[in-house]
């Protein structure tokens, strides 16, 4: 099977969820298949030449589209008046669309796939049979963001959110396979038939993150695209609210926030007991060099890599029902789960003087991921959903 595949971003390097899910399903479904690349771009500083190295021994063809300033902002104002999401308005520019379709028809690919929501208008009107990955539910991801967001960008969020869930609606009927990366997150989709979407889940290179002993600088860490807001917001949650709480009983205890493009107000956390890394060429240095990882994610959809990749390193992994709820852990067994800062806090002074349980708990987190997550067997799911409806595209013709 040919698959023209479709990214609303370069999948290089793998610094966001998207880009990670992207080029580890591209990896596994290249085994199989010829793998046609196309992926637009708004990031001026990204390393193109690194990123088509990078794809160009999973790809017979990589194909990048830079998207025009200046075009954002006409879509933008394009999508606001028409009552599109913004976030399809930003990643569309009819030139592209243009180039899209060429591509599509030199390459004459038997299965289309579209990463996100953000790439449906360029392919919903091509006949080839499509795939659509939602991934997460962008709506409800916008709507847990302007419930805290300040007053003045509530209204603006509440429109986003409408939007998105009516275009998650529309696009249903468009597309010939749906999926989606939980349960969790298909239970959120407002279409009377999303039973019909394949849960797809994201795995882990158990390979790549594997345990590592090493000396321990930092009691906790956090990881993750610090620009997102999801991560910015649980930065200040643990600054703010859950860290005051572990120091009141431990003062000693210190904190290492890694990721890239960290935020200013997650610059602004940091302190003598908060060490905020910034960019780091191996997220594994971060895991190995602490002793427990939280993820207390407030805001935000879908399942957290984070989670996956620090469970497979072995530490022990504290997080919140909102991100567990995704990856269906099982708590105080797998990991623990807590849902106010002071359960939090006692959760991270629990597993920091409790070395045996934490220990335990690492180990059965470790046998949790490499049971369930893996990123062969989840790419293999919509893989075969893909070959079933070309299956039924040829028996219909004969």
């Amino acid at each position: 099977m040919k698959i023209f595949v479709l990214l609303p971003r370069i999948p290089w390097p793998l610094e966001k969820g998207d880009k990670l899910r992207a080029y580890n399903q591209i990896k596994q479904l290249a085994k199989n298949n010829e793998i046609v690349l196309c992926a637009l771009n708004t990031d001026r500083k990204v390393d193109k030449q690194a990123a088509f190295h990078a794809m160009q021994p999973y790809c017979i063809s990589v194909n990048f589209i830079d998207l025009p300033k200046c075009g954002i902002i006409f879509n933008l104002i394009r999508s606001y008046l028409c009552g599109l999401p913004l976030q399809c308005g930003y990643f569309y520019n009819s030139k592209a669309k243009k180039k899209v379709h060429a591509l599509i028809e030199y390459h004459k690919p038997d299965m289309l796939f579209g990463q996100l929501l953000r790439v449906a208008p360029y392919l919903h009107k091509e006949k080839t049979p499509k795939t659509i990955d939602y991934q997460d539910v962008f709506s409800v991801g916008m709507k847990r963001r302007a419930e805290v967001a300040r007053l003045i960008l509530k209204p603006f969020f509440f429109m986003e959110y409408n939007r998105l869930r009516r275009y998650e609606h529309r696009i249903f009927d468009e597309f010939d396979v749906k999926t989606i990366i939980s349960e969790q997150d298909r239970n959120d989709i407002d279409h009377p038939d999303r039973k019909k979407i394949l849960i797809v889940p994201n795995g882990v290179d158990h390979e790549y993150y594997r345990p590592c002993e090493c000396e321990k600088k930092y009691d906790v860490v956090f990881t993750g695209n610090m620009s997102y807001a999801p991560n910015v917001n649980a930065v200040e949650y643990l600054a703010n609210e859950i860290l005051p709480k572990v120091w009141e009983k431990r003062p000693d205890v210190k904190m290492y926030i890694a990721g890239a493009k960290p935020d200013i107000r997650v610059k602004m956390a940091a302190n003598e007991n908060i060490i905020v890394s910034g960019w780091i060429d191996d997220m594994r240095d971060a895991y190995k060099q602490s002793r427990v990882f939280i993820a207390p994610m407030r805001i935000g959809t879908g399942l957290q890599n984070k989670l996956l990749e620090a469970m497979s390193m072995k530490l022990p992994c504290i997080t919140t029902s909102l991100a567990n709820g995704s990856l269906n852990a099982v708590n105080g067994k797998d990991l623990l789960v807590g849902n106010r800062s002071d359960e939090l806090a006692a959760d991270i002074l629990y597993l920091l003087e409790n070395e045996d349980k934490a220990a335990e708990m690492a180990q059965r987190g470790y046998d949790f991921v490499h049971r369930v997550y893996d990123w062969g067997t989840a790419t293999k799911i919509m893989e075969d959903a893909m070959n079933q409806i070309l299956d039924k595209r040829v028996e219909i013709k004969e």
